[in-house]
């Protein structure tokens, strides 16, 4: 199992210089990777492709772009440019993103997401394999008059999917190489998405599956502080269904609830519960709630479990 950290320098006065500098120091505490969340600020591929050129072995991904509002002749290229960029060491996250974002920041409806997803993979898997496409969908037409290739990525894309709920399991398992599931604890992960998602894989005769598991925690003395502030960051998602819904299976009754915050001791079990529950690999995010000290802190504690 490796273990990474998402990276949140939106606060900074240059973005970029400060995620370059947050991923350095991710580097030399010997984490494996850095993530980076798309909303509407920083284009997160772009920015995957900066901090992989600057920290030379750290694997970079994007968790996750919404597939609303995207095309994947367009995204396809993006992610072929980071992994030429990075040699190899781009990962591409994708989305369903929320109604609430969907239709007020695109003026789209938010309907059909479970087709737009599957037609989104399809065509951007031809693409990123082979450079080309020719897929006419009900949602989506992506086809190729001139080529997609981008020299220094034909090795192709990993792509995984931020999917918890039982369609977007089985269209992952199908089509993807794995999942990002976010809010989602290791009774989730046991009891209904690593199996859903391992069966679809299966029945689709495709390897199995990637499962990186993203944890909101950090490592800190000053829990109730750390905790009263995951429950102002995270109430966001208690609005939306599918994290409504895995927070509950998971056991929790509030997104806080899933936040791993306590000793080196309670989050290196934590972290290992994860790996038990069929995580291929931990990312932790939020590291940053509790001050500096404390992320580095939790990042010695998540560099010494990566090695």
């Amino acid at each position: 199992m490796t273990v990474g950290v998402a990276l949140n320098a939106s606060d900074a006065p240059n973005q970029v210089d400060a995620t370059v500098q947050l991923a350095r120091e991710a580097a030399q505490f010997g984490l494996a990777s850095a993530w980076f969340g798309q909303t509407f600020g920083a284009d997160s591929p772009q920015l995957a492709a900066i901090v992989g050129r600057e920290v030379p072995g750290l694997h970079v991904g994007t968790s996750a772009i919404p597939v609303f509002g995207r095309h994947p002749l367009l995204v396809s290229s993006q992610a072929q440019t980071a992994q030429a960029a990075t040699h190899g060491r781009y990962h591409l996250g994708l989305a369903l993103g929320t109604k609430l974002l969907t239709e007020a920041g695109f003026g789209l409806p938010f309907e059909r997401p479970i087709a737009r997803l599957r037609e989104f993979l399809t065509a951007l898997r031809q693409l990123t394999e082979t450079g080309t496409a020719d897929f006419h969908g009900e949602l989506l037409t992506a086809a190729t008059p001139v080529p997609a290739r981008v020299p220094g990525a034909e090795n192709g894309v990993p792509l995984l999917v931020a999917a918890m709920g039982p369609q977007a399991l089985r269209v992952s398992g199908e089509l993807a190489d794995g999942i990002l599931p976010y809010l989602a604890g290791p009774r989730a992960l046991a009891d209904h998405i690593v199996p859903a998602l391992t069966a679809a894989a299966e029945a689709a005769g495709r390897p199995s599956p990637r499962i990186v598991a993203l944890v909101p925690g950090v490592v800190t003395d000053d829990v109730d502080a750390a905790r009263a502030k995951a429950t102002e960051d995270l109430a966001f998602y208690e609005q939306i269904p599918s994290y409504a819904r895995v927070i509950e299976l998971s056991g929790g009754q509030r997104a806080a609830d899933l936040a791993v915050i306590g000793d080196e001791k309670i989050v290196e079990a934590e972290v290992r519960r994860y790996r038990d529950a069929g995580a291929t690999e931990v990312v932790f995010s939020g590291t940053e709630i509790a001050g500096e000290a404390d992320r580095r802190r939790t990042w010695r504690l998540l560099g010494d479990l990566a090695r």
